[in-house]
């Protein structure tokens, strides 16, 4: 398919200032981390990365303004923390959009964001969770520490972005350690980065990016459901959304 010439130089412009933000951020975050790393504990040289992580991710989704616009709504401004976030997925810059959610948080990825220059290592040093690369049991085991310290977890139950609007199954994890750690689940819904970019494609298109954060399920509301069930009741909740949120944005 033949793609737009202003498509072309907006998407160029885009990366050239995507890449220029994100290498000054990580020269900055090296800076003061090196300087700051002596004097901190495990734990508060995580805190720091995550919190400069969420500063980066504000500013990178915001540069593609006015081409891309963000909407965020909030359902459920009060909700208790930590919590788990399950979000679906359509595109690679959907990470990048749970810097619109508050606290401290932890993302669940795949492999091959820490294969990234550079992301990579921040992943790693923000003690991101590599779902293709630890046992369930090891999941299960951070993902009880980090929420014991207060620390929210995000994740995509799908692993990995769909085709087309349509949502794939869930997978069980994120829920199952719902359960083990009664906490509550937030369930989050992302409209409009199938075109930003659309998966296979490095364009960016002139869009509305929505995303909607529903109100969180207390662990008394769902601790009788088996695992299968949660992840399909949560599934369907947020395909429900997203088909209103689609059905408005088109």
């Amino acid at each position: 398919m033949k793609v737009r010439p202003s498509i072309v130089i907006v998407t160029l412009l885009f990366y050239l200032v995507f890449f220029s933000v994100s290498l000054i951020t990580a020269f900055l975050l090296i800076l003061v981390g090196t300087v700051r790393r002596p004097f901190l504990t495990l734990r508060q040289t995580q805190r720091m990365v995550r919190c400069y992580i969420l500063a980066y991710g504000k500013i990178a989704i915001r540069l593609g303004y006015p081409w891309v616009r963000i909407r965020y709504e909030d359902l459920d401004k009060d909700h208790p923390h930590p919590c788990i976030y399950v979000c679906n997925h359509r595109s690679a810059s959907d990470p990048f959009l749970m810097a619109v959610l508050s606290g401290e948080i932890v993302q669940v990825v795949s492999t091959w964001p820490f294969k990234l220059p550079i992301y990579g290592f921040f992943a790693r040093l923000a003690g991101y969770l590599n779902v293709n690369q630890i046992t369930f049991e090891s999941f299960l085991e951070q993902g009880k520490e980090l929420l014991a310290q207060g620390v929210a977890i995000a994740g995509f139950p799908e692993g990995t972005r769909s085709t087309n609007l349509k949502m794939g199954p869930f997978h069980s994890a994120l829920f199952r350690l719902a359960l083990a750690c009664e906490v509550p689940i937030v369930p989050v819904c992302l409209s409009g980065t199938e075109r930003t970019p659309p998966k296979g494609s490095m364009w960016i298109y002139p869009t509305e990016v929505r995303v909607k954060k529903l109100p969180a399920i207390a662990y008394h509301t769902y601790k009788e459901m088996s695992p299968l069930r949660l992840k399909n009741y949560i599934h369907d909740l947020i395909e429900k959304q997203l088909l209103e949120m689609d059905n408005v944005r088109n």
